[in-house]
C-alpha cells in the first residue's frame, strides 16, 4: 500500500470520526490501547537494569508561579531543562500499562502533577481536545473537560489532509500548571483559560473554569468552525502560554503576536513580530523571557504597563525550506536557559546542510559580536533536523534528530528515521562548545527527558525491522557517556507512535508517555 493510499485512508477515517464530533463524540474507552500484530515476535526488552547515579550539579530555580519543577509542564521547569529530580525507572523488570483515551487520536500532549501526584493532561482527539484528571497508577479518569474544536481538526476533514493536525500545536498542548495545583491554558477561541479540578462531596472529581481572559480584540480570531467553512478574515492561533517571574501570563501566537495578561486586573498587552511566526513554546527566568521565531531568538521583558520589549534579537540560519521532521522554516525547539545564574539560552538552527546547536550569552549588556557562544553541527549532512526541545542540565545539552519524522504515516511497514542523538558541552570557560557524545539511537519524535536522580536520559525509539512491525521502546541512555542501558517495549502500531508528545518522569519513578492513541506508562517491578 503506498504512502499516498495510506494517508488518504487516514483522511477518510478523520471524516468519519468528524461527523461523529458533530453529532456528538463517543465517550473515550477505559481500556489499554491495542497491539499491532508481531508484538510477540519482537524483544520485550533488551539491556540490563541500572544503577542510579545521580547527577552533581543545581536544579533550575523554582519558578514561584508554577508548580513545583517536574511537575508543571512539558518542559518540567520554567527553565525549559527537561530535567527531573528525582528518579526514573532504572529498567528492573519494567511494568507496561497504557490508557486508550478514544477511539481514534487521543494522544495526551502535556502530562503534568498535582501536589498529591494526580495526573493532569491535556489529551487530543479528533473530537477536540480533552483536559483530563488521571490516577497516576491505573491511569483512569477522575474527571474530563472539553475544549473547544480545533480550526486545523475541521479543516483536516473539510480538506481531507489531516497533515494540518500534525503540524499544529495551538489549543491547549503548550499548558501548564501552575502554584496552586490549576491548570492554565489557550483554547481555540483565543481564551486563555486557568481550570480548577476539585473533588464533590460525592466523592467524584470536576474541573471549572476559575478564569477565563478574551484574546480576541488583541487576537484576529475569525477561525474555520463547523458554522464557519469559509471565513473570509483572518484567524490566528495562540500556540503556548507560560507565567513569568511578575505573575504575569505570556501568551504568543502562531502569525508572531506577542502579550501579556495581568491576572489581577485583567489587563491585556502586546505587540507583533512583523512577517515571522512562532510554532514553539518558551522559557522564562527572573530576569526575562526567551522565544524563538522562524527567523530570530529574542530576549524579552515586560515595561511597567505589561507591554512585550525587545531586550536583543539574533537571527540565525533558518534554511531554504521546511525539512522532514520539522513543523516550519525554523527552529524546532523551545529555548533552554541553562547555565550558572541561567547565563546562557541554546536553540538550533534550520541549516540547509546540517542543523546546528547554537548556544548564545543571555545577559542584555554583552556585546551583540560576543552573543554567540558556539554553533556546534550536529548528525549527517543532509539529514539532520529537530523539532523538540533540547535537554540542559549544567553547561551541557543533549539534542536529537528527527529528521524523517512527519506524522504517523511516517514509519509504518517496519521503517525509521536516520535517528541520531548527541551530547554538547559548554567550556567552563564559555570560550566554545565540544561534542561530548554521539549515540545511533533513532528516537523519531518524542521530547526526550534526564532524570538527574539517577543519570539517564529517557528516549522513545523505533528501529527498522524487516517484517514489518512498527516496534516502539522506552530507552535509557547515560547521560555521562551516551551508551545504551536498557530497552523496553511499551507497544506495536500505530496507536503506539509517539507523534511529538514528551516523555515525562513522575515524582513516582514512572516514566508517561504520551502516544497517538493516549498514554503509556512505564515503571519498574519488584
Amino acid at each position: 500500500m503506498s504512502r499516498r493510499t495510506i494517508c488518504r485512508a487516514l483522511a477518510v477515517t478523520l471524516a468519519l470520526a468528524g461527523v461523529t464530533a458533530v453529532a456528538g463524540p463517543t465517550p473515550a474507552l477505559a481500556e489499554p490501547i491495542p497491539e499491532a500484530p508481531g508484538h510477540r515476535l519482537v524483544d520485550a526488552y533488551a539491556g540490563a537494569p541500572a544503577v542510579a547515579q545521580p547527577l552533581p550539579g543545581t536544579q533550575p530555580p523554582q519558578h514561584p508561579y508554577l508548580a513545583a519543577n517536574g511537575r508543571s509542564g512539558m518542559h518540567a521547569d520554567g527553565w525549559g531543562s527537561a530535567t527531573y529530580p528525582w528518579s526514573g525507572p532504572l529498567g528492573a523488570h519494567p511494568q507496561v500499562g497504557s490508557e486508550r483515551m478514544a477511539l481514534l487520536g487521543g494522544e495526551c500532549a502535556n502530562v503534568t502533577f498535582d501536589r498529591a501526584g494526580r495526573i493532569v493532561t491535556v489529551c487530543g482527539t479528533f473530537s477536540g481536545f480533552l483536559v483530563k484528571l488521571l490516577d497516576p497508577h491505573t491511569l483512569a479518569t477522575l474527571a474530563e473537560y472539553r475544549l473547544p474544536q480545533r480550526p486545523s481538526t475541521v479543516e483536516a476533514v473539510t480538506r481531507l489532509d489531516f497533515s494540518r493536525i500534525f503540524k499544529d500545536t495551538s489549543g491547549g498542548a503548550y499548558s501548564y500548571l501552575d502554584n496552586e495545583d490549576r491548570l492554565v491554558l489557550a483554547d481555540s477561541r483565543q481564551h486563555i483559560i486557568r481550570l480548577v479540578h476539585r473533588q464533590k462531596p460525592d466523592g467524584s472529581w470536576e474541573f471549572t473554569v476559575s478564569d477565563d481572559w478574551d484574546l480576541t480584540g488583541q487576537v484576529p480570531h475569525d477561525c474555520v468552525t463547523w458554522t464557519n467553512l469559509h471565513p473570509s478574515g483572518t484567524c490566528d492561533p495562540v500556540t503556548s502560554v507560560m507565567p513569568d517571574w511578575q505573575g504575569r501570563i505570556w501568551w504568543v501566537t502562531r502569525q508572531g503576536r506577542i502579550g501579556t495578561v495581568d491576572p489581577a486586573t485583567g489587563t491585556i498587552r502586546s505587540v507583533r513580530l512583523a512577517d515571522e511566526e512562532i510554532q514553539n513554546s518558551f522559557s522564562v527566568a527572573a530576569d526575562g523571557v526567551s522565544i524563538v521565531s522562524d527567523h530570530a531568538l529574542y530576549e524579552f521583558t515586560a515595561a511597567a504597563d505589561g507591554t512585550p520589549a525587545v531586550v536583543w534579537r539574533q537571527t540565525y540560519d533558518r534554511g531554504t525550506g521546511t525539512k522532514p521532521g520539522s513543523v516550519n522554516q525554523g527552529s524546532g525547539t523551545t529555548p533552554d536557559i541553562f547555565g550558572d545564574g541561567g547565563r546562557y539560552v541554546a536553540i538550533t538552527d534550520n541549516a540547509d546542510d546540517r542543523m546546528h546547536v547554537l548556544v548564545y550569552r543571555r545577559s542584555a549588556d554583552v556585546p551583540a559580536e560576543r552573543r554567540l557562544v558556539c554553533e556546534i553541527p550536529v548528525f549527517a549532512a543532509g539529514a539532520s533536523t529537530t523539532d523538540n526541545s533540547l535537554i540542559s542540565w549544567g553547561n551541557s545539552l543533549v539534542v536529537e534528530n528527527n529528521y524523517g519524522y512527519e506524522n504517523i504515516t511516517s514509519l509504518t511497514f517496519g521503517r525509521s528515521v536516520v535517528g541520531g542523538v548527541t551530547r554538547i558541552d559548554v567550556r567552563r570557560d564559555g570560550s566554545g562548545c565540544d561534542t561530548a557524545w554521539e549515540s545511533a539511537e533513532r528516537s523519531p519524535s518524542v521530547v526526550p527527558k534526564l532524570s538527574t536522580g539517577n543519570g539517564l536520559v529517557y528516549l522513545y525509539t523505533k528501529d527498522p525491522n524487516s517484517l514489518g512491525i512498527d516496534a516502539w521502546y522506552l530507552t535509557a541512555v547515560d547521560f555521562r557517556t551516551g551508551r545504551t542501558r536498557w530497552k523496553q517495549l511499551v507497544g506495536t502500531g500505530i496507536g503506539y507512535d509517539n507523534n511529538w508528545a514528551p516523555i515525562t518522569v513522575g515524582p513516582d519513578g514512572t516514566a508517561y508517555v504520551g502516544v497517538f492513541n493516549g498514554l503509556a506508562a512505564v515503571r519498574d517491578g519488584s
